[in-house]
């Protein structure tokens, strides 16, 4: 692939997806059905443990981030892992149809997964909207919004005595002396070539 940042041209939104047990930030989610419970679609990469999480819950919720969202929800449901630390006492959550859904958010929808779709790195859950409100009628963040302001809204706080290392497509930051041959972004999946070291 010669410069995956033309998927940054793809008009998406910003979300928190969260299910029993965690959750993360994506971004490729898509109302496929209408009617009065319509169908939502969302994908999420099988590197991420809240792929594991969706395996095992029947359903799901997404938070739909605004443009003044708290940068901190981007950093802890983005770049920390639900097998590490519990995201949902880290933000300020509430349960709705037994899943936490982000208070600080334009509004959420909760989900019943009705179907799966696997792909070679994705799987796309098909969900039926059971439960929705909206928070606020503010500006959506997109997807093009948050790479324009990555920097201001992923800034790297330092570990004492690590070197970071940022992924130059979705802002990930690996913690280590070198970024290892192998290793790939739990976040977007690319490889070690697409980390920068930061100054």
């Amino acid at each position: 692939m010669k410069n995956p940042k033309i998927t940054r041209k793809i008009t998406q939104g910003m979300y928190v997806l969260t299910t029993q047990g965690g959750g993360c930030i994506v971004d490729a989610v898509a109302r496929v059905g209408g009617s009065e419970h319509p169908l939502i679609s969302v994908a999420v990469a099988k590197t991420n443990h809240s792929h594991k999480l969706l395996r095992e819950n029947d359903r799901f919720a997404l938070s739909v981030l605004g443009e003044n969202a708290d940068p901190e929800i981007i950093k802890v449901f983005g770049f920390n892992s639900s097998k590490d630390i519990d995201k949902c006492t880290q933000c300020q959550t509430v349960e709705v149809e037994n899943v936490p859904i982000v208070k600080n958010s334009l509004g959420y929808m909760v989900c019943e997964k009705v179907d799966t779709i696997d792909t070679e790195t994705h799987t796309l859950y098909i969900g039926r909207v059971i439960e929705a409100d909206v928070f606020a009628d503010q500006k959506p963040m997109t997807y093009a919004y948050y790479q324009e302001h990555k920097e201001e809204l992923t800034k790297a706080k330092s570990e004492q005595g690590k070197t970071a290392w940022v992924c130059t497509v979705c802002g990930y930051v690996y913690y280590g002396d070198e970024v290892p041959d192998d290793y790939k972004c739990p976040l977007c999946g690319l490889g070690k070539e697409y980390f920068k070291k930061q100054s």
